[in-house]
């Protein structure tokens, strides 16, 4: 059937700030739903809280609101707009529940509004973990045996009816929080009442634990015929007892019978058809015993999940863009295939390829936490690799996971030590993937390793398959090595990095040279739905090593973006918008915009935003050849983040144009003793500073600029390996551990400014003219990372004499460094004099949050004086904001309840939210500025 006609305007509801569990896939589905929505001529009205996305961006909806997400905002909207109907399944658990709470309040009748995508029914059925589990008993789908509990009593006596091992699970709650494991009988109370705690109905389901089976997951889109189509099949790597965002994870399934198979889709479908009557899509997990082949369910979600967002980019089927016209009426077989352009979206995507993803963690920002993975969640990021092979996919994501790693081994960063590296197998944790690679080198043999991990045998001797090529290779020289060996290494995904250490005293650039000189090249195959069964329209491509390229490169002037990798603490989501905005621009300014990045979850890799999309590592050998294939007029590297800065000083070596501030200027920022000099220079005030390399000439520095002092590395993001230290013995240990950490870099010591205000400034630099697009005045004091602080546009609290320093400083810096497009600096203010902590000659954290404040599209019009297609004077400027904007970071604690939450110099936070308030006396601001008292007079 054709879609309604009576829906003009439909509201979609965002997931709020990101958090552990709640990231920026949710963003990528918002945003492709409400571009799906407005195609069909429907205006779009979207809340959400958070200014770091897309989704909040004017050029994804109509009517933006930047409103906390609450009952009371959503009739706030449908006060002021004619809302027609409301799609909750883009914005993850949060929008679930508000779409509830809602309902519940009579909100939708009240405004006549009607709920699409999924029905409340459905939600109840799926989140009440009881009704979830009396449904599949009703139609015949094996579950666990379990119990629901309301009570600490009834979760006793539940505990007592099933037996130990157990799964604690509370309902409705995301990202597994507040559930585990427990594995005997005196963890278990402490368990229960961290459950009921957990859920916001005090509802957990005990449930026997099912450890060591294996794990999968099947996407689903059924339309209002109720035909179902099963979109990508996905495999968990580890066993079940990993939250599956925590688990490494596998596209197509590469263990399953085709009996099994058959037998999975089956018992899908007959889930989502029991959960309700509505046209949209879900995502059902089960569990499979690996003795037997024997299902059973583990939960079924109505709505877009992280792995909707893994799934569209694995398959190029856009799940979130069909399930929003599925929403409005539409049927599958109505539906064009956004691939294919000829065939319909009622086609089951077909891989020839593999895609596997790895979970990116920051246990290093939570010290002291527990890093062994259950059943909540405790990533924060992902990447992606594709391949031809599992193993290609799995070494190309090891190469875009950013710590440090080549590939899977043969980088020099082995563990040797059996104790650890078999404790690690059995209790697993972020590095697992890498020991169990230790392990195999060491001559572990395959099937100890299994019993260690109770992972499935195929994998393991996939990784075998890697040691024993590394084997192999030691036999040659790389002027000796086979021209189809060598072949075979790339082939596998072997990084031209790992060679050079194999075959040690052998540069990565002398492998380049060798394997070119061989004719050994990557070539670009498409992602398509239909596994080349018919012709692929859209620019989507995968490296490989093959011989036909199937990346046809045009005649138009390019430019290529790069990206930010995983998602992180210190690098989130801001530089994917900033990056989205990059590639806009340079196709407004008549560019062929390109871009590069591995993170599945963001809209900066959806294959429609850019002109030609290279889902690849952001890792110099894949970006080089991408280049050498493109012959771009420059790259963009102010916009990813710290992931494509670091990739500056390469292109820089390569000859190859950097868009914007050169590499020289940007390096002069990043290098903290270079800075320092400039500022001198400047007659800048500045914390006194010494640069050291090793203990001793740290504690040298410290007694002449004076204690406290903070100490901090060159080059780095998010305030990594920061603190403020007040001893020479507090010296010692943090400089001993920064070098050890950081091998190579240098060392900052300054003297930290106690009790000094901080602020910061954004602007624009075009080589002509300075404009400050913000000043920020921060809640909490100096010595609390600016991520981590509540900031407030602009100032409220500083005199004219301090706005004009921080002034007059940026200008000077601009200049100085002869930046070319965004530059944000950090101050702090002591007795109305204005210090220079730093200078960013990139996008950053804040730059978002006062494009949403101002409603100016700043990244934009920065990206295109990069270009050098416009200068500031081509722009008319008119900020609209009235009162204040406030930015306030968002802490995933929860998920570290064992860590310190004090903040301090290294960033902490996973997100943030906008606030706007009319004036000072706002109820909202007088709680912030108590806290700011609070900390200055401590």
């Amino acid at each position: 059937m054709p879609k309604d006609t009576s829906i003009k305007s439909i509201l979609i509801i965002g997931s709020g700030p990101i958090i552990i569990g709640q990231a920026c896939e949710f963003d990528y589905a918002g945003s492709q739903a409400a571009l799906s929505l407005k195609e069909e001529g429907i205006s779009v009205s979207i809340i959400n809280s958070n200014p770091a996305t897309i989704m909040t961006d004017k050029v994804i909806a109509d009517h933006v609101y930047l409103l906390p997400l609450n009952c009371a905002s959503i009739e706030q909207i449908l006060k002021e707009q004619k809302i027609d109907a409301v799609l909750p399944t883009m914005g993850g658990q949060t929008a679930l529940n508000l779409c509830i709470e809602a309902d519940e309040q009579g909100l939708w009748e009240k405004y006549g509004v009607k709920i699409i995508g999924v029905d409340i029914a459905a939600i109840e059925k799926t989140e009440n973990r009881e009704a979830f589990r009396q449904l599949m008993v009703d139609i015949g789908i094996g579950v666990a045996s379990s119990k629901i509990a309301n009570s600490f009593l009834e979760g006793k006596e539940a505990a007592q009816q099933i037996g130990f091992p157990l799964v604690i699970r509370p309902s409705y709650t995301l990202g597994g929080t507040g559930g585990g494991f427990v594995h005997k009988k005196e963890d278990f109370d402490a368990a229960l009442s961290r459950g009921l705690q957990a859920s916001p109905t005090h509802e957990v389901l005990v449930e026997q634990a099912v450890i060591g089976w294996k794990e999968f997951e099947l996407e689903l889109l059924r339309d209002s015929r109720d035909n179902v189509i099963i979109i990508c099949s996905i495999e968990n790597f580890d066993p079940m007892g990993i939250h599956t965002g925590d688990s490494i994870t596998v596209a197509p399934a590469m263990t399953l019978s085709d009996r099994c198979y058959q037998e999975m889709r089956n018992q899908a479908i007959k889930m989502m058809r029991a959960i309700g009557n509505f046209a949209g899509g879900c995502n059902v997990q089960f569990s499979v015993n690996p003795a037997d082949e024997a299902i059973i369910a583990i939960e079924i979600n109505p709505r877009v999940s992280r792995s909707s967002a893994l799934a569209s980019k694995a398959t190029g089927y856009p799940i979130a863009k069909i399930a929003a016209k599925l929403a409005i009426g539409y049927n599958l077989d109505e539906i064009e295939n956004q691939i294919t352009k000829t065939t319909s979206a009622y086609f089951e995507p077909t891989l020839d390829y593999v895609i596997v993803k790895v979970p990116r963690w920051n246990f290093d920002k939570f010290k002291g936490a527990n890093k062994y993975l259950g059943l909540q969640m405790k990533s924060v990021g992902e990447v992606m690799g594709i391949g031809r092979s599992f193993i290609e996919a799995l070494q190309k994501a090891c190469q875009s996971l950013e710590i440090g790693r080549s590939g899977l081994g043969a980088d020099g960063r082995q563990s040797r030590n059996l104790e650890e590296i078999m404790s690690s197998l059995e209790n697993p944790s972020w590095d697992r993937l890498f020991h169990i690679y230790d392990a195999l080198s060491l001559g572990v043999p395959i099937e100890s390793v299994r019993k260690a991990t109770k992972i499935d045998r195929w994998f393991l001797n996939q990784i075998q398959e890697i040691v024993n090529l590394e084997v192999e290779l030691r036999r040659y020289s790389l002027n000796n090595i086979p021209t189809e060996f060598f072949f075979t290494l790339k082939q596998k995904g072997f990084s031209d990095a790992q060679i050079a250490h194999i075959l040690t005293n052998v540069t990565e650039e002398e492998v380049y040279q060798r394997r070119a000189g061989l004719g050994i090249r990557r070539v670009y195959k498409m992602v398509d739905t239909c596994a080349a069964e018919f012709q692929a329209k859209t620019p989507y491509y995968y490296s490989t090593y093959e011989g036909e390229n199937e990346s046809l490169v045009s005649d138009k002037k390019k430019i290529i973006v790069l990206g930010s990798g995983p998602n992180r603490i210190g690098q989130g989501i801001e530089f994917d918008y900033s990056c989205v905005h990059g590639l806009l621009a340079a196709k407004e300014s008549g560019y062929e915009a390109i871009m590069i990045n591995c993170n599945p979850e963001t809209v900066s890799t959806d294959f429609n935003m850019a002109d030609k999309l290279y889902f690849e590592p952001v890792f110099w050998e894949h970006v080089r050849e991408i280049i050498e294939l493109e012959k771009p007029e420059g790259v963009i590297v102010q916009l990813g983040g710290q992931t494509a800065l670091k990739m500056a000083e390469k292109l820089h070596e390569h000859g190859i144009k950097i868009i914007g501030t050169s590499f020289d200027n940007m390096d002069i920022a990043e290098d903290r003793g270079r800075f320092s000099d400039l500022l001198k220079d400047l007659d800048i005030p500045y914390p006194k500073y010494g640069v050291a390399e090793n203990a001793e000439e740290a504690i040298e520095v410290a007694h002449k600029v004076g204690y406290p002092v903070l100490v901090r590395p060159s080059y780095v993001l998010g305030g990594q390996g920061m603190s403020i230290v007040i001893n020479d013995e507090d010296l010692e240990k943090a400089v001993v551990s920064l070098l050890r950490n950081l091998p190579g870099n240098r060392v900052l010591i300054d003297h930290f400014l106690d009790r000094a205000e901080e602020s910061e400034s954004d602007s624009i630099h075009d080589g002509e003219d300075v404009h400050i697009i913000g000043l920020m005045e921060h809640i909490e004091p100096a010595g609390i990372h600016s991520g981590d602080s509540s900031a407030v546009l602009p100032p409220f609290n500083l005199s004219e004499n301090v706005i004009r320093q921080m002034e007059q400083h940026t200008e000077k810096i601009a200049r100085a460094l002869n930046v070319r497009g965004l530059l944000n600096i950090q101050f702090a203010i002591k007795d109305e004099k204005v210090y220079v902590i730093e200078a960013n000659p990139r996008a950053s954290r804040t730059v978002p949050f006062i494009a949403k404040a101002y409603d100016v599209p700043y990244i934009n019009i920065a990206a295109k004086i990069m270009l050098g297609v416009n200068k500031l004077k081509d722009f008319t400027i008119e900020r609209k904001l009235k009162g204040f904007a406030i930015k306030e970071p968002v802490f995933s604690f929860d998920k570290f309840p064992e860590v310190n939450k004090e903040l301090g110099p290294e960033m902490k936070s996973t997100g943030e939210a906008i606030r706007f308030i009319p004036n000072l006396e706002d109820p909202y601001f007088r709680h912030l500025y108590k806290e700011k008292s609070m900390y200055l007079s401590k």
